[in-house]
């Protein structure tokens, strides 16, 4: 049981990560996924030197990316002396291809090498605006799996009271971010994400959903890095560097449960 994009427990987003030593069903997985009961869980088996199959699971279904329990799995293998520790670890997914962190230095950074996921401007379907209360929103757009809602300022991202039920009524979406400039020093932008059709209504700090808000701030803020706030009642920290069409996410990590499945 792993905290990412913390480096304080029981802040950030907790993530599960199981290590396999031999291949186990998806219904499996689902099933200690929905157990465990965190936003995601992470299951990883060994393939090679530094090179691992994962596949996420959040407690309703499996996910096609996620990039907190990919954060807290490359920790995770760090940690127990599962890889080597000056060599990039190499993530075999089944949807996105291979993923890759690194170590960024002895700080417990982490980086993550994500493909970019640029939003283009779109108009929300009212039902979303009112699912979220109502709000006023500055500019919208829509990645591949998410709608970018921006609002005007920072309280008001505070202030967002979503209709849960409501959100999940919403066809052909993961979920929605709104987004805002930041006002707390140390930050470039501040965020919260409603993902309630995976089973999570509010996930504690998305790695992912940032692919989206790099390429959508950039322009924006002119700044090669962002500094990101996610702004749920955990919250978490994280960088965001663009490279073409791929995004690196940096965050740190710290473990704070440790066990064995019997099951």
């Amino acid at each position: 049981h792993v905290d990412a994009f913390t480096h304080e427990p029981f802040r950030g987003n907790p993530a599960g990560v199981c290590l396999l030593e031999q291949p186990r069903d998806p219904a499996w997985m689902q099933h200690v996924a929905a157990e465990v009961n965190l936003p995601e869980t992470a299951f990883l088996r060994p393939l090679g030197e530094n090179e691992w199959e994962l596949r996420w699971f959040s407690p309703a279904t499996e996910v096609e990316l996620c990039g907190h329990a990919t954060l807290a799995s490359a920790h995770v293998l760090w940690e127990k002396g599962h890889a080597a520790p000056d060599k990039p670890i190499r993530f075999r997914t089944l949807y996105r291809g291979v993923l890759t962190c690194r170590r960024e230095d002895d700080s417990g950074w982490i980086v993550m090498d994500f493909p970019a996921d640029p939003p283009k401007p779109a108009s929300p379907p009212p039902a979303l605006i009112e699912a979220l209360g109502g709000v006023e929103f500055a500019h919208a757009a829509r990645s591949r799996d998410d709608w970018i809602i921006e609002l005007p300022q920072e309280q008001a991202i505070l202030a967002v009271q979503p209709d849960f039920e409501a959100l999940k009524r919403i066809e052909g979406m993961r979920g929605c971010a709104v987004t805002a400039r930041a006002a707390r020093d140390g930050f470039d932008i501040v965020s919260r994400f409603f993902p309630p059709s995976l089973g999570v209504n509010e996930d504690p700090v998305t790695g992912s959903v940032h692919a989206a808000l790099g390429p959508y701030w950039q322009p924006r803020l002119n700044r090669s890095t962002i500094r990101a706030y996610q702004a749920s009642p955990r919250s978490g920290a994280l960088r965001i560097s663009l490279r073409g069409d791929r995004v690196d996410l940096a965050g740190q990590a710290i473990t704070v449960l440790q066990g064995t499945l019997t099951a």
